[in-house]
């Protein structure tokens, strides 16, 4: 037990001198996997595993491999908390709880009921909205947009893999590029359309760029959390200064409601712990703090489309 502290201890303080993470960087860890593999991954013993494997863990692609990281993860993390050290990550995650199929069980759960949450918003602005309005196109299509990427977000967190973290990473940038999109088109493209247009088009430009780069040349983590945070940012200012200049409006606090939440509820991001009970994260209380905002803020595209359709309708009464 003492060569195993003095291995946890000289890997604790490498670790934070090497890429990686931690626990996947231990020792024992490392070893504890080989071992699982050679006892139960190939030959007869794999065609054992394979035939108690339940069917919801082989659709989801749960290896035997995969399993043998899961179970010595816990042994690696039972190992740390034993002689009194931080609990690790592993492979830039921290250690969570599976439950049936579900890698990140709170996170997936919260992703679905954010998807739901807008599906039911979409038909609920579909049906009181005619199709008439100025902005029913664009609203409906960021709440396709929305739906899209909530999809791939609970495909992300039941099963990490390099395909669904590209398509949730992908698809939320998707979103947030939509979103500044709408901004566009409610503060400038009625009037102009051609502005609209062409900013629509850079836009597009925007994503094909940032995707190819992470796709083709490296995925560099820090770059896109800048890209995202960079376009979020400019996005939140934007509807700040139409509302600001819109305050008669009724609707309009819902709006700055929504803002405001977006950009004070995104610091749980900043933060890093555990999850509690080996389910529950900084991450996953993100995902479920949202479910109202998405709720209040289709509610406030529901309002304006309405307005907006008042408004055009009362003009053509006038010519």
């Amino acid at each position: 037990m003492a060569g195993r502290t003095a291995r946890l201890v000289l890997l604790a303080g490498a670790a934070a001198l090497a890429s990686g993470s931690q626990g996947d960087r231990e020792p024992v860890y490392r070893d504890c996997v080989l071992r699982c593999e050679e006892r139960n991954c190939s030959g007869g013993a794999l065609k054992h595993f394979r035939s108690r494997q339940p069917i919801y863990m082989s659709l989801a692609g749960w290896t035997c491999r995969d399993d043998c990281k899961y179970e010595c993860m816990w042994v690696t993390v039972g190992l740390y908390l034993q002689e009194g050290h931080k609990v690790p990550q592993f492979h830039g995650k921290w250690p969570f709880s599976r439950f049936l199929c579900f890698q990140e069980p709170a996170s997936a759960v919260a992703s679905f009921l954010n998807g739901l949450a807008s599906l039911v918003m979409l038909c609920r602005y579909r049906t009181s909205v005619p199709a008439s309005s100025p902005m029913y196109p664009t609203c409906v299509a960021f709440a396709w947009v929305s739906l899209n990427a909530w999809f791939w977000s609970t495909v992300f967190h039941t099963r990490d893999t390099d395909l669904t973290e590209k398509m949730d990473y992908f698809c939320a940038s998707t979103v947030i590029l939509h979103s500044i999109y709408l901004c566009c088109v409610r503060t400038v493209g009625l009037q102009r359309p051609a502005v609209a247009s062409a900013f629509r088009a850079l836009l597009l430009l925007m994503l094909t760029a940032h995707v190819s780069y992470l796709s083709l040349i490296r995925f560099d983590y820090g770059y896109n959390m800048a890209a995202n945070v960079a376009i979020g940012l400019l996005n939140a200012a934007w509807w700040l200064a139409w509302c600001l200049r819109n305050q008669r409006l009724p609707h309009v606090h819902k709006c700055v409601a929504v803002v405001l939440l977006l950009q004070g509820l995104s610091l749980l991001e900043l933060l890093d712990f555990p999850p509690l009970f080996w389910v529950l994260d900084a991450h996953a209380i993100w995902h479920i703090s949202t479910i109202p905002v998405h709720v209040l803020f289709f509610s406030f595209l529901e309002d304006d489309s309405l307005y907006l359709l008042k408004e055009s309708e009362a003009k053509v009464k006038l010519d």
